[in-house]
């Protein structure tokens, strides 16, 4: 006898609570409503996915769109892989269980290279073709985005587009432009990546051709004369980014299981062996009032009692000793822990 539903070989696999998708914050929106369903792929692990807080973040924005719903998609584990495979089931979402492939974008967050063969693995188990040529508009628009993607070439063939920078103003414009192409019925996907490359961040490989020199070294080659290069999206003002106060509670315990603040962005050391110092510069920073708010807003939300303030180098906020003067003043009659990052 052969599954058809996921909840048939969930008691089977090690770890369920992995694929259940009902955490406390999650969101799930009334199918009716929505116009654009977009599906938040995590090439890794749901303990791994549900520590990396761009995910969060990512996740809150595009669900404040009322017509927009984004979905949490994670790498199952080898059991749960091979179970979806001999079951004939299509990996599907955690808030809704959609089928992956019955979306209508894909965005993987690609943080590190040895993503790559996971995306691959999820493709697979989604049924749909890895190569962006080999799809049409029968299938969804796959994009990537994430520190991995500064350097998008290796991989660009799998991708529609790839977002290279901060994804919280380009994200929205991306989703934005799509409902107004849907909307105009144009039915061709060029024209969306035509839009799309207007989009500051937004790179299509496609509006490139690529070729290599004797040495084995690629130049790529634009197609339009108004599309020559892609210039890296920066969220200029954190204090103005939309930030997840109620972030999605996990079952089971993350990697960091603990409520994260965003304080700055970027480093101020400059080391050029720190691919994270070099890709998420210029330094940003959050004002001490708007964390403090956040984390009155955040502690209440989630019940976490440990508190960590999220920087690539925290020491170097500028703010740092009157900020944790006022966070231990407000989280020390609370039992509340605040720590650093190491």
């Amino acid at each position: 006898m052969i599954n058809t539903r996921i909840e048939d070989i969930l008691p089977r696999v090690e770890r369920p609570s992995r694929y259940l998708g009902s955490e406390i914050n999650s969101i799930r929106k009334d199918p009716a409503q929505v116009r654009l369903w977009m599906a938040l792929a995590f090439p890794d692990l749901y303990e791994i996915g549900m520590s990396h807080f761009g995910l969060q973040i990512l996740y809150h924005i595009l669900n404040r769109q009322p017509h927009l719903a984004a979905e949490r998609v994670f790498a199952p584990a080898p059991d749960m892989a091979a179970l979806l495979k001999s079951s004939g089931i299509e990996l599907p979402s955690l808030e809704s269980g959609r089928p992956l492939r019955r979306f209508d974008i894909i965005g993987f967050s690609l943080l590190y290279e040895l993503n790559y063969t996971n995306m691959l693995a999820m493709l697979d188990l989604a049924g749909i073709p890895f190569l962006a040529a080999e799809r049409d508009l029968s299938f969804p628009i796959v994009i990537a985005g994430g520190p991995s993607m500064v350097n998008p070439e290796p991989v660009a063939d799998f991708f529609d587009a790839v977002l290279v920078g901060d994804g919280e103003d380009a994200v929205l414009k991306m989703a934005g432009a799509w409902l107004l192409w849907k909307a105009e019925g144009d039915g061709n996907k060029t024209t969306l990546l035509k839009i799309w490359s207007a989009i500051e961040g937004v790179y299509v490989p496609s509006f490139f051709s690529p070729r290599y020199d004797s040495d084995g070294c690629q130049v790529l080659t634009a197609k339009f004369s108004a599309y020559q290069k892609v210039r890296r999206a920066i969220v200029t003002d954190l204090d103005a980014a939309d930030f997840p106060r109620k972030p999605v509670l996990p079952f089971g315990r993350p990697v960091h299981d603990r409520l994260r603040l965003e304080i700055s962005r970027g480093c101020t050391r400059g080391c050029r062996f720190c691919q994270a110092g070099m890709t998420y510069r210029p330094v940003r920073e959050r004002s001490a009032d708007t964390i403090l708010a956040l984390s009155e807003a955040s502690l209440a939300a989630t019940g976490y009692d440990d508190l960590s303030l999220l920087s690539l180098s925290t020491g170097d906020y500028s703010c740092i000793e009157d900020l944790l003067q006022h966070l231990m003043a407000r989280c020390e009659k609370r039992r509340t822990a605040v720590s650093l990052p190491s």
